[in-house]
């Protein structure tokens, strides 16, 4: 049985004005399972609250971590913990 956790992420770089909300969202799709959000801060990062198994949270931590992302990534902060439930699929904020 596959525990459902939840991934809290801060990504730093060229994030914003580029679709990096967007195409976190669409991956969070694909991946499959995944509940939360993608929400551009005040200080030019984005933040990512995923809610799901650690497999999925883990794949949508890699792309984010990657290559593949819209701009540019120049670090990510992540925290795991329980989820906290509430989160009807997975929104762009």
């Amino acid at each position: 049985m596959s525990e459902d956790v939840r991934l809290v992420a801060w990504v730093r770089g060229h994030v914003q004005g580029v679709g990096f909300r967007w195409f976190t969202r669409a991956t969070a799709l694909e991946i499959g399972g995944l509940r939360g959000f993608a929400l551009n801060l005040g200080d030019g990062r984005v933040q990512v609250v995923a809610e799901g198994t650690r497999e999925a949270c883990q794949k949508l931590l890699d792309w984010l971590q990657g290559a593949d992302t819209p701009g540019r990534v120049d670090g990510v902060t992540e925290i795991w913990d329980t989820p906290r439930g509430g989160y009807e699929g997975f929104a762009v904020r």
